[in-house]
């Protein structure tokens, strides 16, 4: 009877810490954005620690809010370099004229209605294919998607002055006192497990540590190939540039996100070239570009992820993959991207709590 009531008493109180972190997600949001950007700030702090002037040792205060100051200096520049571009493109699609884009298929668009007709493909009150690519280019090219499209991120970044402070202020006290995280979950944890949970957290810092910044490194190195790669073939730099962009952020969902970023880039550079003929000239672009995405994507299946996936969290390319499938299955696209740390987290604690069982001690061995 004991036993019962204390799993009882268990499972009500994961229920209710899980309500807890669901209710205050804005908090946990912050708080789980400051303990990724004091991962990446960590070697920053490290250095300016062993600088030393004479006696006189940078005080960890001094040193962590430089490190804050930097990072947001870092995400500010970034975004002030790409924001222009993206605006730039985001006009030139809204004034693309959409007759002007059908008589660019009008030819390969006769041939395809005429191979339906023949085939008795589509129903007789069909739309013909050239309608059909016209409206729905309409719908995505015309300014009033791109107000909707962009006033929604505006929306969304309604509070965006009391997120930076929140993950600021969080994130200069994680850099100060590096314990501090650790502290703040051992306040939950019973006396006689401590030295468990600082153990586990000791492994899923190392092993999350080596993940965010290999995910970084994947996103950066995309970014600079797709964008050279596109130069190369005779993109102009600011297209090449958004669309590296576009590449890299979507190359952080795990296997679907390079085929949208690449399908998105080549639209992009389709839409950005409506001037070229299209048999002699924008074609054989399009071709080019997606032998470009296609190298690139080489480059990172066989360099990046790799390291990333396996090398960073030790485990099988297999193991992730059916990992990340079952997340998507579960969580859709936010389930992919977060899938491998989740998974991460979970594994630190089955070996710690369960390495007596066999599948717990096989998918944990290299731990």
């Amino acid at each position: 009877m004991n036993s019962k009531i204390k799993y009882l008493f268990i499972a009500i109180g994961i229920i209710g810490v899980g309500f807890i972190l669901w209710y205050f997600k804005s908090i946990v949001t912050y708080i789980l954005i400051s303990a990724v950007l004091s991962i990446v700030g960590k070697p920053i702090v490290d250095f300016l620690d062993k600088i030393h002037i004479k006696r006189i040792k940078i005080p960890k205060a001094i040193s962590s809010l430089f490190t804050v100051f930097l990072l947001w200096s870092m995400l500010f520049f970034f975004f002030r370099f790409f924001i222009p571009l993206i605006a730039n493109q985001a006009s030139d699609l809204s004034s693309i004229n959409v007759d002007t884009l059908s008589l660019k298929f009008q030819e390969p668009l006769e041939k395809i209605n005429r191979l339906i007709a023949e085939y008795n493909i589509s129903a007789d009150n069909a739309q013909s294919v050239e309608d059909y690519i016209s409206e729905k280019a309409l719908v995505f090219l015309n300014g009033t998607f791109l107000s909707n499209f962009f006033g929604s991120i505006i929306g969304v970044l309604g509070n965006i002055f009391i997120a930076i402070f929140s993950i600021s202020f969080i994130t200069f006290f994680f850099l100060k006192d590096q314990t501090l995280f650790y502290h703040g979950i051992l306040l939950f944890v019973p006396e006689n497990l401590n030295q468990n949970f600082v153990h586990i957290l000791d492994s899923i810092k190392k092993l999350l540590t080596r993940y965010v910044i290999g995910v970084i490194i994947e996103v950066l190195g995309v970014i600079t190939l797709v964008s050279i790669g596109l130069v190369i073939i005779g993109i102009n730099f600011q297209t090449a540039i958004v669309i590296g962009l576009v590449a890299g952020l979507f190359n952080i969902i795990p296997y679907v996100g390079p085929l949208i970023g690449s399908s998105i880039g080549i639209i992009l550079g389709f839409a950005t070239h409506l001037n070229l003929d299209f048999n002699s000239e924008l074609f054989p672009l399009l071709v080019y570009m997606a032998i470009v995405f296609s190298l690139v994507q080489v480059v990172d299946n066989v360099v990046f992820q790799p390291f990333i996936y396996s090398s960073s969290v030790n485990a099988h390319p297999l193991e992730i993959f059916i990992v990340i499938m079952m997340a998507a299955s579960l969580a859709g696209i936010i389930g992919m991207i977060l899938a491998v740390p989740t998974y991460t987290i979970i594994r630190v604690f089955a070996k710690e709590f369960f390495n007596n069982l066999k599948v717990v001690k096989k998918l944990t061995e290299k731990i």
